[in-house]
Parts: C-alpha cells; sequence; structure tokens
C-alpha cells in the first residue's frame, strides 16, 4: 500500500486510533492461566473404569493443559490410567464415594504412600445442591439418559438408586449387568439425563431397551407394562446457556470413548445446551453427545498451545482396519474407555505435536469454550 500513501503519520493516527490490541500483561496472563491447581502425586477417587458402578483412588500422574493422566492405585508399571480434565464430573476427592453411599474397590493400596497427599475438595467441580424432600427422584423412575459407554446413543434408562447430595445411579435398560456393574452416577442436575419424552419433543432417535419389540418405540406403552412412572420433568436441569456455538464450527474434542485423545471435530447438531460431536474423518456412528459447557472441548489452536497431541482426521486405511476390529467385537464393552480409534501416533500424547489441521469452516471462538473456569 505504500504507493497509496505519501503521509504515513497521518495515516497510521487514522488507522491506529480507537484500535483495539493485545492488553500489555497478555504474555503473563497466558502463562498463569497454564498454572494449574492440581499437582502431581494428589490422590483422587475417580470412576473404575472396568466397574462403572464404582470408583477408586488414583494418584495424578501428569497434567497438560488442565487434563490429568491418572494412575490407578496397585498398579506398579503405571500402564492402568485414565485421562480426564481436572473439572470433570467423574473424579472427586478423597471420601466422597463414602460420604453419598456410592461403591467404592477397597485396595490394599489405599493409604498414602511418601511424596502423596489428598486433593483438597476445594479443588473439584462444584455442583448444585439439591432439595432431595418432597417430591425427588425414586428407585424405579423412568428417565431417558445419554448411555456413557455408546455416547452417540440416548436410550431409555431407570433410576437404580438415589444417593445423598442429589447423586443417582442410573442403569440403561436392556443393557444392565446382573451385578449393576454397569450402572453409572449421574448428578440429578446433569445436563446428561433427560425427562421422558426430550428425544420425541426434539426429534432425536430414543435408543429403546435391547430386545424390545414394540417398534415404534411409544412411552406411554412402556411404562404400562414396566408398572413405573416417569421422573418428574420438573426434577431436570433446564439450563441453557447463551453458548455462541453454531453447526459446523470447527473444535478440538476429547473422544470420551478413548479419552487420551484429543480430536478434529466438527459441531453437527445443537438441541438447547446438547451438542452433537463429529469426530472428522470418521462415520457417524462414533458422534459424540456432550454438553456445550462439557471441560473436553477447546477451540481450534488449544493443542497447539497446551503442547497436548491432536489427532488428525482418520483416513480411510485406518478406518477401514478400525472397521474390521470393530465387526470382531460386537459385544458391548464394559470398560470406559473404549477402543475406538486409533491413535496416529504413540500411547503419549504429549510427544511430538500432530500436524496442525487448517480448513475453510468456520471455527468455534474460543469464548464458545473458555466461558468457564479456566482450564
Amino acid at each position: 500500500i505504500q504507493h497509496k500513501y505519501t503521509n504515513w503519520k497521518a495515516f497510521l493516527v487514522k488507522r491506529l486510533t480507537g484500535a483495539k490490541t493485545l492488553p500489555p500483561d497478555f504474555c503473563s496472563k497466558v502463562v498463569e492461566s497454564m498454572q494449574y491447581p492440581f499437582k502431581t502425586a494428589m490422590r483422587v477417587e475417580v470412576v473404575d473404569k472396568t466397574h462403572l458402578c464404582r470408583t477408586r483412588i488414583a494418584v495424578v500422574e501428569s497434567i497438560v493443559g488442565g487434563r490429568l493422566r491418572l494412575i490407578y492405585e496397585e498398579c506398579d508399571d503405571g500402564t492402568d490410567d485414565f485421562w480426564c480434565h481436572m473439572l470433570s464430573p467423574l473424579i472427586h476427592p478423597i471420601g466422597w464415594s463414602r460420604s453419598i453411599g456410592h461403591r467404592f474397590k477397597r485396595t490394599d493400596g489405599s493409604k498414602k504412600q511418601e511424596g502423596q497427599c489428598d486433593a483438597t475438595p476445594q479443588l473439584f467441580a462444584k455442583v448444585k445442591d439439591v432439595d432431595q424432600t418432597g417430591d425427588w427422584y425414586q428407585e424405579a423412575m423412568k428417565l431417558e439418559a445419554i448411555d456413557p459407554l455408546n455416547l452417540s446413543a440416548i436410550c431409555v434408562a431407570t433410576v437404580r438408586k438415589v444417593l445423598a447430595e442429589g447423586y443417582l445411579m442410573i442403569g440403561i435398560d436392556g443393557s444392565e449387568a446382573a451385578d449393576g456393574s454397569d450402572w453409572f452416577c449421574y448428578h440429578s442436575t446433569s445436563p446428561s439425563v433427560f425427562p421422558v419424552g426430550f428425544c420425541e419433543i426434539n426429534k432425536i432417535e430414543l435408543t429403546p431397551p435391547r430386545g424390545y419389540s414394540k417398534i415404534p418405540f411409544k412411552w406411554f406403552d412402556y411404562l404400562r407394562e414396566a408398572g413405573s412412572v416417569a421422573a418428574p420433568v420438573k426434577l431436570f436441569n433446564k439450563e441453557v446457556p447463551n453458548h455462541g456455538f453454531r453447526v459446523g464450527m470447527k473444535l478440538e474434542a476429547v473422544d470420551l470413548m478413548e479419552p487420551r485423545l484429543v480430536c478434529v471435530a466438527t459441531v453437527t447438531r445443537i438441541v438447547h445446551r446438547l451438542l452433537r460431536i463429529h469426530f472428522d474423518g470418521w462415520e457417524d456412528e462414533y458422534d459424540q453427545w456432550v454438553d456445550c459447557e462439557s471441560p473436553d472441548l477447546y477451540p481450534v489452536g488449544w493443542c497447539e498451545l497446551t503442547g497436548y497431541q491432536l489427532q488428525p482426521p482418520a483416513s480411510q486405511s485406518s478406518r477401514e482396519n478400525q472397521t474390521n476390529v470393530m465387526k470382531k467385537k460386537k459385544a458391548k464393552s464394559s470398560q470406559y474407555k473404549g477402543h475406538k480409534k486409533t491413535s496416529s501416533t504413540t500411547s503419549d500424547p504429549t510427544g511430538t505435536r500432530g500436524e496442525f489441521y487448517g480448513c475453510r469452516r468456520v471455527l468455534a471462538p474460543p469464548r464458545c469454550l473458555l466461558s468457564r473456569k479456566a482450564r
């Protein structure tokens, strides 16, 4: 533009007057935001990935961008691990299970070793206080819930046990283990549980109980046959934040069935606060329903900023290989950490960063993803 302007001083004054730029302390704020309250060697209670109905003690082994790599106690070689964000509803302070009546795996190693300490309750995500008196959830009440073992499906579900502090044990009808080992703990305010009729109203396919023959599924008939009642609509979380997400936006998202992986993803549907996340390069059957305020959603560039490895869209060959594996394993896994996708690199997601994926689609603005506590 040099030939267009002769008076550069006047040009700069005109263009820069009233313009906005980064604050002087921007770099220090970025560094500050990367400091996390959790520290290595802290002990927590976390869901047991092999038995969803209970928790186990685990130790923080490493922290990347607010994501914790936890090693279950009694694991000598450090391979029995679980990844989750520090604000995940899957982790709790030591003693949480006992305080609410949740199942807990007691082990001989449930004592602090040298250098370890228990993470304080103040470090964990807070849940809303609820009044469990009066018209509250009861055992055998029916509802709709995201299946924790198949996050692309919203299923017919049942309240199996009412715990303290607003927590519920939920079972997926027709798919439950005889011992209840796949019951899953949701808080009553969780955005992953819905009143009867939610899917029908919002034109979402509801997954009926396995083996249920009366298709199309009708709640009225099913409740009558089961001799049960629907959980009162007023008990569910109806808050819908102004999240700013739009269909077609790109982002980086955790594959919650293989939670060490953060993948290139696209928002393909929005139902109130619920987002349908599609993993680029994979079939729709691998999509996941995720809440708009989930700590497992990140803006484009998050992996590059934090040094976490981003999984690029799957190639056709990797999809075909994984499809062949899935055909051999048709039985539903009871493990929360599934084996859906094959990492394009080693099992260490903090190694050399994968190729940064660019596209012409709309990117999810950081404000959509970072409106909550710092990650």
